[in-house]
């Protein structure tokens, strides 16, 4: 099964794209608000090398920002 974490903030457009996508999809994700959780904050950062959001990471692969086409092509789909 394919691992998705996405890291957002409740006040994101494109975070709030990107999970509806998913969603519209059938794929389950792990939601991480980084919005306040100074741990998680550093978390993202550690991994991505900035504070923008969403990083989306799909089986440890990342994306930044909301691409579908990146999105589509780690999933496997068109």
């Amino acid at each position: 099964m394919t691992k998705i974490t996405i890291y957002s903030t409740p006040t994101c457009h494109f975070c709030h794209l990107a999970k509806e996508y998913f969603k519209s999809k059938g794929w389950e994700y792990e939601d991480i608000n980084v919005a306040g959780n100074i741990e998680k904050q550093k978390e993202l950062v550690a991994k991505s090398g900035q504070f923008g959001v969403p990083v989306i990471l799909i089986d440890g692969k990342m994306i930044i920002g909301f691409d579908r086409p990146k999105i589509n092509q780690l999933m496997g789909v068109n």
